[in-house]
Formats: C-alpha cells, sequence, structure tokens
C-alpha cells in the first residue's frame, strides 16, 4: 500500500517536471486553474478508495484531513508571494523553485509524520503539548495579520550571504555558477532555502493538526501529500489576486485553534467529545465564511493600501517591519546620532569654555570675566577646527585640500 502510493507520487512528478513542463515555460492562469483541479479530482478519488478498501471512517478522515492540509497549505502561498516579489524572481525561476521546494517538502514532511507517530505511541501526553502548540501557532498568526515582514533582514537570508559567495543577479535557473574556479551561489538557492524552510516550520503546524484528526499514518501521509502536490498549480492560479483572500487569514488561524482545542478535549476526555464530522463541518464553515467575506471586502479594484495588507503575513525568520512611528523616530534618532558627530569640534570648544569659566570663578573673577574667557576659548577652538578641516587626512594624498 505505501509503496503502490509512493510509485505513484514519483509518476505524478515525473510527469509534471518530464512532460507537461519539461521546458520551464511559464504557466498561465488557466492552465494553473485546470492543473489544481485536476489534483483536486485526483486527491477525492483516493479518498473514495480509502472509504472503499479501508471503512467509512478512514474515508471521513481523509476528507477532514485532505480539507485542513489544503486549507493551511495557503499559508504557504502567501509566503512564496511576499518572498518572490521581495526578490524580484523571473516567473520561470518561480517553476523551478515551486518544484524542488516542494520535492523536499515532501521528503521532510514524510519524516515528520513517522516521527510524530512513533513519538505519540510511545508517549501518549506528548499530544497535549502538540494541542497547546496549535493553539498557540493558531494565535501568533492572528496577531501577525497585520504586520508586514523585513524579508532583508531574514535570519536565514543574512546567514547565507555572510557565509557564501552571492552573485549579484540570477543566473537562469542555476542554483549554483562557477566564475575563475571559485563556487558562488546565486539568488535563487537563497529564495529556495527560505521556501524549504517556510514548508518545515508550517508543517509543524499543519502535522499536529491532523494527528487531532487521525493517527494512522498513512491516512496523515496521503493527505498530507496529495495537499502539498497541487500547491505549486494553486500559487501560479492565485498569485495574481492573492489579495482577494485577505481575510483568510483569520479563518486559517482559527482553524489551528480550533483542531488544537478538540485535541486537547479528547486527549483529556480518553474519547471523541468533538467528532471528525463536526470538526470537518467547523472546518469547511470557517474557511468558506473567510473567502466569501474576503470576496465581498475586496471587490473594488485593489488600491495600494490593499496590495500592502496582503503583504502583512508572517514569514519564518523575518522580523516584522516598524511601523509609521517608530521609524520617524528611528530617522530623528540617526540625524540626532549624525549632528551629534558633525559637532564634535564644536562640542568640545564648549566644554573648554565651561572650563575656562570654571577657574576665572575659582579664581574670584567677575562672572563678566568668565563669560569672557570662555568665549575666547570656544572662539580659539572654533579656529582650530577650521583649520583642521581644511588640512588633508592621511591616505587622501591625491585630494586638494578644501578652500
Amino acid at each position: 500500500m505505501w509503496i503502490g502510493f509512493n510509485l505513484l507520487v514519483l509518476a505524478l512528478l515525473a510527469l509534471d517536471l518530464g512532460v507537461l513542463h519539461r521546458k520551464g515555460r511559464e504557466i498561465g492562469v488557466r492552465e494553473a486553474l485546470l492543473l489544481s483541479l485536476g489534483y483536486v479530482v485526483l486527491a477525492l478519488s483516493f479518498g473514495a478508495g480509502v472509504y472503499h478498501f479501508l471503512g467509512p471512517q478512514a474515508g471521513k478522515e481523509y476528507l477532514t484531513g485532505y480539507l485542513i492540509e489544503k486549507s493551511l497549505s495557503i499559508d504557504n502561498i502567501f509566503v512564496f508571494v511576499l518572498i518572490f516579489l521581495h526578490f524580484s524572481v523571473p516567473r520561470r525561476s518561480q517553476h523551478t523553485v515551486l518544484f524542488w521546494g516542494i520535492l523536499g517538502a515532501l521528503v521532510l514532511r514524510g519524516s515528520l509524520i513517522l516521527a510524530g507517530a512513533a513519538i505519540l505511541a510511545a508517549f501518549h501526553w506528548v499530544i497535549y503539548v502538540f494541542g497547546a502548540f496549535l493553539v498557540f501557532t493558531g494565535i501568533k498568526m492572528l496577531v501577525a495579520v497585520g504586520q508586514e515582514p523585513d524579508i532583508a533582514k531574514n535570519r536565514i537570508n543574512r546567514f547565507m550571504r555572510r557565509h557564501f559567495r552571492v552573485t549579484e543577479g540570477f543566473e537562469e535557473r542555476k542554483f549554483f555558477v562557477r566564475r575563475n574556479g571559485v563556487t558562488y551561489i546565486t539568488p535563487l538557492l537563497i529564495v529556495l532555502a527560505l521556501v524549504e524552510i517556510t514548508d518545515v516550520v508550517f508543517a509543524l503546524d499543519s502535522i499536529p493538526a491532523i494527528f487531532a484528526i487521525s493517527t494512522d499514518p498513512f491516512i496523515i501521509y496521503t493527505s498530507n501529500v496529495f495537499a502539498i502536490l497541487g500547491l505549486r498549480a494553486l500559487y501560479f492560479a492565485l498569485a495574481g489576486i492573492i489579495h482577494r483572500f485577505h481575510y483568510l487569514k483569520y479563518g486559517l488561524s482559527l482553524v489551528l485553534v480550533l483542531v488544537g482545542v478538540k485535541m486537547i478535549v479528547n486527549a483529556w476526555y480518553d474519547g471523541k467529545v468533538i467528532s471528525t464530522e463536526l470538526a470537518l463541518a467547523a472546518t469547511a464553515c470557517i474557511i468558506a465564511c473567510s473567502v466569501l467575506v474576503s470576496m465581498m471586502k475586496t471587490r473594488a479594484t485593489p488600491g495600494a493600501e490593499e496590495k500592502r495588507a496582503a503583504a502583512r503575513w508572517w514569514v519564518p525568520g523575518s522580523p516584522a517591519k516598524a511601523g509609521p512611528e517608530t521609524a520617524v523616530a528611528g530617522d530623528a534618532a540617526a540625524a540626532g546620532g549624525a549632528a551629534a558627530a558633525g559637532g564634535a569640534d564644536a562640542a568640545g570648544g564648549t566644554d573648554a569654555a565651561g572650563a575656562a569659566a570654571g577657574k576665572a570663578e575659582t579664581a574670584g573673577g567677575t562672572a563678566t570675566e568668565a563669560r569672557t574667557a570662555a568665549g575666547t576659548t570656544a572662539a580659539s577652538a572654533a579656529e582650530t577646527a577650521a583649520e583642521d578641516a581644511t588640512k588633508p587626512r592621511p591616505g587622501d594624498a591625491d585630494v586638494p585640500p578644501k578652500g
């Protein structure tokens, strides 16, 4: 059963890369929609087979798990859009990144599912940790809806640029190039790393979510794989209108909270207090309502604010960009620091003036004498600073002095 399913997956990947998109051409919206629909039909057909051969309960668990995983995979699309826009990835190269990214995601998710099943079988109490983690993540995602990530400061991006030689631009669809006997990585490899890490982080949410529905590794694995297989086609179908699904972010966050509560409650009462059918209905209702509200709220032609709002989401490893108030405060602080550095000589003159005034006062001179002495010292310091500014600095022998 496992071998047969994995052979089916390999055949689908070979058909996708080796036949449909062998030349790496751009995928149109219509073709992407048809391909995405084909993956959905294939997944539902497989679910019908699960229902028939493994029983009604397994069929319901598969369908619920697939719906949850498919919904949560839209998280990835939001992040893909942000990453591709930031790095200005050409559309043809996007297909290459997503293919290898999804291939890596299948391997990593398969490993995580097997490990999670083994841990739950050995330590039942871990289910409470999974449930609490889902609730926490759902709330965290709700908070992150209004935040715009600063991908330029992403920890993965900065780490790779510090430790590897990176080309200035893309080299077609290559991840590595050699120049003068030296190996360089291209920005496309950084994009791929961000895509892979993002999927791993999101898998830590989605895989515990499906463990709340079923503990059968085969059901969990197959529903995950079918949700991921159609992700690339779904991206190309929705990338241009992703701002129309802004409120879906709230719905996905609520789904995580719901599934986490289901996991904790059922584990606590040692039974299915919240049934699979109820979880399926609630998930479908939340997703449908989120999409409906999104479509109603974004009917008009998107303006700058709507497109900006679509970019406000959480990207793993990226801090949130500072708000307007914080940015203004930062600019003011920077301006203040520059003014302080530029006026160092004047500050030194003022300190000297204060010292001269103190000495005159100690000697019993009048306040007028102290001010006169201070002014004289300050003027002398300013003249000295002006003379120094006109002299060439060390290493600037070829630069003529000012004035």
